[in-house]
């Protein structure tokens, strides 16, 4: 049975200790989200020049907008408001100043009708996040910028929770990844070269869970959860955005959902900000992930 909290009044800590159990946990619009979004629809109307942005990809040369998200999606992603307004989010919904360490917020996008599907815009199959060098301990926070439909949103596939799926996911080092591939996305029109972690057996989707939040509605998950990108057929372009956090606690003490297929190597640690000041992770903390997420030696807190 798979389990959505809805506007859950938890602690931080019993709130990732259920997520680790593979709960969803899923909150209303509010002011602190709201603001996030408002500031990312800025960027987004600027970039776009007048034109809708959801319905531009019909009037655009598919090069023409991947090379747009190519300049968009960085400024948003390290303009010093985005890291503000995730604080601001993040200690509204309970989180620890001290102790809660993110990353930076992604601006992604989902065309429609096979519009751009890779590359900048890469429609992303079934995988698991902790198959791209993510601690078993990371919980993803993912809030829609405009509304979303069942058609165009994010699929979960939560049959395979505690099912191991084959996977490639041995083939990815996330340090190799950033040298060597992550600069190039919007190189990729048409087809994605780049090497990624994908199942290698066919896999069993339906039935599948589509959360619905209207923008600045927050969806937090397990990075351990699988998931999907919906082939959109809305006639729209999605814009979401998307952020991962750590609890240092959790770090130190290896806790986290349990390891049922990951095998990558490559850590990112190194990309978490602490909330109140934007330090890095200690390196003690940090050093037993440097060969790749270690198994979590206990599922939850």
């Amino acid at each position: 049975m798979t389990t959505v909290n809805h506007d859950a009044i938890v602690t931080d800590d019993h709130r990732r200790a259920r997520i680790y159990r593979g709960e969803f946990f899923l909150y209303s619009p509010s002011r602190e989200s709201l603001a996030l979004v408002e500031f990312a629809r800025e960027m987004i109307r600027e970039a776009f020049d007048g034109r809708d942005p959801e319905t531009a990809q019909f009037d655009i040369p598919v090069e023409a907008f991947a090379t747009l998200l190519a300049e968009l999606k960085p400024r948003f992603i390290h303009h010093p408001e985005s890291k503000r307004l995730i604080r601001d989010l993040l200690l509204a919904l309970g989180c620890d100043s001290a102790e809660t360490y993110f990353d930076v917020p992604r601006l992604r996008t989902s065309t429609s009708d096979d519009y751009l599907t890779t590359g900048i815009a890469y429609a992303f199959h079934p995988h698991r996040d902790t198959w791209y060098s993510a601690p078993f301990s990371q919980i993803n926070w993912w809030l829609p910028v405009y509304p979303i439909t069942s058609d165009n949103a994010m699929a979960f596939h939560p049959n395979y929770w505690q099912r191991s799926v084959l996977n490639s996911s041995e083939r990815y080092d996330y340090a190799e990844w950033n040298r060597t591939s992550r600069k190039d996305a919007a190189k990729h029109i048409g087809t994605d070269t780049r090497e990624q972690p994908k199942p290698l057996e066919p896999l069993e989707l339906q039935p599948d869970l589509r959360l619905l939040p209207p923008p600045g509605g927050t969806i937090l998950f397990s990075a351990a959860q699988l998931h999907s990108s919906v082939p959109n057929t809305s006639g729209r372009t999605r814009f979401s955005i998307d952020f991962r956090t750590v609890h240092l606690q959790d770090v130190r003490s290896l806790s986290g959902a349990a390891n049922v297929d990951s095998r990558c190597t490559g850590s990112t640690m190194g990309d978490y900000l602490r909330c109140d000041d934007y330090a890095r992770l200690p390196q003690e903390a940090m050093a037993p992930y440097d060969d790749g997420p270690p198994q979590p030696v206990v599922a939850g807190l």
